[in-house]
């Protein structure tokens, strides 16, 4: 049945995406919860209106009674290990974090009666995917352990929702397969602030800032018009305003779903890091490297199931935008 709901918990709400989140839910009314460890996450990037708890959100029975104390109604799950790398190098932290973790935290919501949850799932689980662009009936073969463990997660979901139609507390939720998210608040006081980024435009704007002496493009013989590799860039405004849109989608009855949330068109890598040179008019050194295991010439997302089923209205598709506003964040970042 449609219901309103006021009280949201957000794991992983200290992080880069799970930040501007929390942001949007203060700014729409709702009671904010955040529960993250502050191990890549900042405690300057929560909400000063937000209740927060440091701890890891798989710890299944520390969450019960956050979850009853504070008469949380939906959860948003961001919590986890996101580098595809060191997933390869180190499976089982991933499996730990992001399977386990996950699993205790969804047994936790069903112990709680919570049936609503959108989930920070990854265009990972799809691997190399044969066809472009990629859409939710795309075979999901990932290549790595980090994709592996969000599929994982999903399968979790999809089989804990289908096992409570019948019962008295049914289970919904949403789980939000990112493209290659980007960029940084308008404001300039939230953007991505992970020690050590493998991503792209956050590499380009540390390098143009004058971090790094050169950045690499890895890779120049795909068959793409310029040779490097083509991706589906996604502003963090428009991922974070995603969240919103599925807890009201689920809150309305919305039956369960995994959809993918990018602009479906992409860029070149090339193209970013000519863009980003635009922007913050410092013409870096670029080192052409060879290739990097795993990586797909193209990846781009087809988001009309996104944009039918939530009525998600993205508002800065726009490469520019993205780069721009990565910049402006970088300038004024400090690690620290």
């Amino acid at each position: 049945m449609p219901h309103k709901i006021s009280s949201v918990l957000i794991t992983g709400g200290a992080g880069y995406i799970g930040s501007h989140t929390a942001r949007k839910l203060i700014d729409a009314g709702y009671t904010l919860t955040v529960v993250d460890t502050l191990s890549t996450g900042h405690r300057w990037a929560i909400p000063k209106e937000a209740n927060f708890y440091q701890l890891n959100a798989g710890n299944q029975e520390a969450m019960i009674e956050i979850l009853r104390a504070n008469n949380i109604e939906a959860v948003i799950h961001f919590a986890g290990d996101v580098v595809a790398l060191e997933s390869i190098k180190n499976p089982l932290k991933y499996y730990d974090n992001n399977v386990v973790g996950s699993m205790n935290l969804i047994s936790a919501c069903r112990k709680c009666s919570i049936g609503l949850f959108v989930f920070s799932s990854s265009a990972a689980v799809y691997g190399s995917a044969a066809e472009m662009p990629i859409s939710e009936t795309t075979a999901t073969i990932p290549t790595n352990p980090y994709g592996r463990t969000k599929l994982i997660t999903e399968w979790n979901l999809r089989d804990v929702a289908a096992s409570s139609q019948n019962s008295h507390s049914q289970f919904h939720y949403v789980a939000l397969r990112y493209f290659n998210v980007a960029g940084a608040s308008f404001d300039g006081t939230l953007g991505p602030a992970t020690r050590n980024s493998t991503h792209l435009i956050k590499v380009a704007c540390e390098t143009a800032a004058g971090k790094h002496k050169s950045m690499s493009i890895f890779g120049t013989d795909y068959p793409t018009p310029d040779g490097t590799c083509i991706r589906d860039y996604v502003h963090v405004e428009d991922i974070a305003t995603a969240h919103l849109d599925a807890l009201e989608y689920l809150a309305n009855g919305g039956n369960s779903e995994q959809l993918n949330c990018g602009y479906g068109q992409g860029y070149s890598v090339q193209q970013v890091v000519d863009t980003i040179k635009s922007v913050t008019d410092v013409d870096f050194p670029i080192v052409a490297s060879p290739r990097r295991g795993g990586d797909s010439p193209q990846v781009v997302a087809d988001n009309r199931r996104i944009v039918k089923l939530l009525g998600w209205v993205p508002k800065h598709d726009n490469l520019e935008d993205i780069c721009r506003t990565a910049w402006e964040w970088e300038k004024r970042y400090n690690e620290g």
